[in-house]
């Protein structure tokens, strides 16, 4: 999809535009279907392209999940995974963990370690930072998640006793210095 920035000339014969790609409706770049009436026919202009009928919106194709120690995801990316069908695989492997997981403010550094426990599994606490960037805590409200990046540090079964990561998430903390240095504040 493109943006049109507005007319940049017109001598009379020929209007030119400023056109620039656009991430909007990027989950359903690749996938659309028309009907497509000649063979021979490979580029069209947009009022004859108009009339040719959409058949479909095909499956996006599923992007294999690349295990808990490879991922490593902006903000963008975290949005997508929680609501393309194409990362349904992803969002059944965040569901069946609980875990530990670091956001770093990739404009200074600073990092927050964090954890699901108990119920809750990672897709359900990442799901809360997808949605307004601060997933509650008193930390990262006021801050832009724009330059946010999440990863997992550690999984657990979801029947691990709390206390146990309790100890991982403040192992973590120390180790990483985040309570000093970052963005914990317990």
């Amino acid at each position: 999809m493109l943006e049109n920035r507005g007319e940049v000339s017109n001598d009379g014969v020929t209007r030119r535009f400023d056109l620039v790609p656009s991430e909007q409706l990027a989950d359903l770049r690749n996938r659309l279907v028309i009907g497509w009436r000649s063979p021979r026919t490979w580029r069209l202009n947009g009022p004859t392209a108009a009339g040719y009928p959409v058949v479909e919106i095909a499956d996006a194709q599923p992007i294999p999940f690349p295990g808990f120690d490879r991922l490593v995801l902006d903000r963008a990316k975290m949005q997508a995974v929680m609501r393309e069908h194409r990362y349904a695989a992803w969002r059944t492997a965040l569901s069946s963990v609980a875990g530990i997981y670091l956001i770093t403010d990739t404009r200074d550094g600073r990092q927050y370690v964090g954890k699901a426990d108990g119920a809750e599994s990672l897709r359900q606490r990442w799901s809360s930072y997808a949605a307004n960037g601060h997933g509650g805590n008193v930390e990262l409200r006021g801050m832009d998640p724009a330059t946010f990046r999440y990863s997992v540090l550690r999984v657990f079964d979801p029947a691990t006793p709390m206390r146990v990561i309790d100890e991982a998430e403040s192992h973590f903390k120390l180790a990483l210095d985040t309570r000093k240095h970052g963005l914990n504040r317990n």
